[in-house]
């Protein structure tokens, strides 16, 4: 019964996410914690991530910019090495904050993006986004913010921001099963989110061609906003 009903969670929010490219995974990882241990919390949905992902970039290949792919994936390759070696040093208790405070200004604020465009780069989208995936549940929206801001298309945006984000959790599932983390335990509850996370990409690609382009760029940039928000909330609660 647990499976059928994480299968139809993840194809739902799969769906979310594969209509505007973002939020699907973050909805799943606040309700996983009622059906999953905490040890099982994020490799199990960084495993679920990467079917998603891999999936709604595969749907939209064609729309994929492959030319920020190979600089997306050393700055993770770094990111992943990087955080790796400090986390036990660290605390990254006030990350999200600063993630969230990025998000909205970069959204809304043209005088910040003014200023920090000289600084804004895949490499570093890739540095931040995998190596800290590993600890904070919202580094999808820093590469989203950007992809928005360079790209005009929607199905450009959603395609290219899915196949970035499939290699930050592609990383992150090696780096779990590096420390051990033995996936074959849940293999029950991992197959069907993994069905429920295809069905939903495809669903969710299909859906995207009915909202008009600017509509498209309103809502992604509101539920960025929102997501950035709730963020930003969860560090003082």
């Amino acid at each position: 019964m647990t499976e059928l009903i994480l299968g139809v969670i993840t194809f739902l929010t799969s769906t979310i996410a594969g209509v505007v490219g973002i939020g699907g995974g973050m909805m799943l990882i606040v309700i996983l914690p009622s059906f999953l241990p905490l040890n099982a919390l994020i490799p199990i949905h960084g495993l679920t991530q990467v079917s998603s992902n891999l999936s709604r970039a595969i749907f939209g290949y064609k729309d994929v910019k492959v030319e920020v792919i190979p600089k997306f994936l050393l700055g993770s390759l770094l990111g992943i090495g990087f955080f790796m070696g400090i986390l036990s040093f660290i605390s990254l208790e006030y990350v999200p904050l600063f993630i969230g405070i990025y998000i909205l200004l970069s959204l809304w604020s043209a005088k910040f993006n003014e200023k920090i465009k000289r600084y804004e780069n895949y490499y570093l989208a890739g540095f931040f986004q995998t190596g800290l995936s590993m600890v904070v549940g919202a580094t999808g929206p820093l590469t989203m913010t950007l992809l928005l801001k360079d790209y005009k298309d929607k199905n450009v945006v959603v395609a290219t921001g899915a196949a970035l984000m499939s290699i930050s959790h592609i990383l992150k599932v090696f780096v779990f099963m590096y420390f051990g983390f033995v996936f074959f335990d849940y293999i029950g509850v991992i197959v069907a989110m993994i069905i429920g996370a295809v069905v939903g990409s495809w669903t969710g690609t299909q859906l995207r061609d009915k909202i008009d382009g600017k509509k498209f760029v309103i809502i992604l940039k509101v539920l960025l906003s929102a997501l950035a928000i709730n963020v930003i909330i969860g560090v003082f609660i």
